[in-house]
């Protein structure tokens, strides 16, 4: 197996996001939505695998009672960019009828994935839903969504570590970095 091994070499640049950082933004969320759902019957979704990382981080800083609930979803393969086509490969495993839900996502871009979910877990009657993401890219949105939590706006570049990879790799990065194009263009 001469397979390389996904290393900070591959980004270009100096760092978009350390830990240090990333760690402070993640607490000052919880701790917002810690106040937002007072009172609330709590379901928070984790979005498989990217968001992994931060969904751990994240629950740990809200201080609530809480339930916890996991999907995978697929719209992009192993490309750079979502085809569109939404695939749920996870569902849920009980039901959120009457539950305030929070979604947790790493990254929101186009929102094509996100506004599908929305759609789709609001019809089951979720009492409320909510999206709390990492890392924002208002810039390439091509639907209107609402995102209620966000940690970072940032540029239209492909980004990874802290659980977002491509093609698998560089998830176990801690700090987030913009890939070197001349890995994902070959």
């Amino acid at each position: 197996m001469n397979e390389k091994r996904a290393s900070y070499a591959d980004l270009k640049d100096e760092l978009l996001l350390t830990r240090e950082q990333i760690a402070v933004r993640v607490k000052e969320m919880g701790a917002q939505i810690t106040r937002d759902f007072q009172g609330k019957d709590l379901v928070v979704i984790c979005i498989l695998k990217g968001a992994v990382t931060f969904f751990v981080d994240l629950i740990r800083e809200i201080d609530l009672p809480m339930s916890m609930d996991f999907m995978a979803i697929s719209s992009y393969g192993s490309a750079t960019k979502s085809s569109g086509v939404v695939r749920i490969l996870k569902d849920l495993d009980k039901p959120i009828n009457g539950k305030d839900v929070l979604i947790v996502e790493d990254i929101v871009d186009s929102g094509m994935t996100l506004s599908f979910l929305r759609e789709n877990l609001l019809s089951r009657g979720a009492a409320s839903l909510h999206i709390a993401t990492l890392l924002d890219k208002p810039d390439r949105r091509r639907v209107q969504l609402h995102v209620d939590y966000f940690g970072f706006l940032i540029p239209d570049e492909f980004v990874v570590g802290y659980g977002l990879d491509y093609d698998e790799k560089y998830r176990n990065l801690p700090d987030i970095g913009v890939l070197k194009p001349e890995i994902y263009e070959k």
